[in-house]
């Protein structure tokens, strides 16, 4: 019963997560188009996204390249961008007694922002097993790969995404994955706190601190209200 109920879970993953697999692919587009303009073959794009899996970081060093890269400024680039997966890994870890230790350590290679969402929403209503999990992750991370490779190889067509419209892909997805969370007055608190301190971030601050900025100051909101919360209980 075991074996069959496997291929279920995974199914079921599959499923739960089409609507941002299908999502996703525009941005993979972009950011092949995005990268075939800054000189990058189609093999390096790729490869870009086979080994960083991580589209703002990819897209924000996208932002910087230059020719020769400076390998200092775009690891440090993409550290900021992706600090929040220590948090998310640290959150969605918790909910993973079903995993061995080799499939958490494979599941966090696999994490992205909407895979991670999605996993939350899940352990929340039910036991997370590697199988949905893998359900979520698998075919997201393929579909982002060979959506670069397209994109990459259709550069020279596709143009500049903003003229498309392509661009508002990645915003879109992530509006759908915050409606998701949506609890009312405290999660917009976070939110106005989240986008308030990003933009000062961005209008006084090199670079993308502003990033990290939001993610802190997201952070600091969540705990504010938790405790508070905590208090009025």
């Amino acid at each position: 019963m075991r074996r069959l109920a496997i291929p279920q879970e995974f199914f079921g993953g599959v499923r739960a997560m089409a609507p941002l697999t299908v999502a996703v692919m525009p941005i993979g587009l972009v950011f092949g188009a995005v990268a075939a303009g800054k000189g990058l073959s189609s093999l390096e794009a790729t490869l870009m996204s086979v080994l960083v899996f991580a589209g703002g970081s990819q897209f924000v060093a996208m932002d910087i390249w230059t020719h020769p890269a400076s390998w200092g400024a775009l690891a440090f680039s993409a550290l900021l961008v992706n600090i929040r997966h220590v948090l998310m890994s640290a959150s969605i870890g918790n909910k993973m007694p079903a995993f061995s230790g080799p499939a958490k350590y494979a599941a966090m290679l696999l994490l992205a922002d909407e895979i991670w969402a999605m996993a939350e929403v899940r352990a929340g209503q039910t036991r997370l097993t590697p199988a949905w999990y893998a359900g979520l992750a698998v075919p997201f991370y393929c579909v982002w790969v060979l959506a670069s490779l397209a994109g990459s190889a259709a550069g020279a067509f596709l143009g500049d995404p903003k003229a498309t419209g392509l661009d508002f892909a990645f915003p879109a997805v992530f509006t759908v994955l915050v409606m998701g969370f949506w609890k009312g007055r405290d999660t917009g608190a976070v939110l106005a706190a989240s986008a308030t301190a990003a933009v000062l971030a961005h209008q006084f601050l090199p670079g993308v601190w502003y990033i990290a900025a939001g993610a802190a100051a997201g952070v600091a909101a969540t705990l504010f209200t938790s405790r508070r919360q905590e208090a009025c209980a």
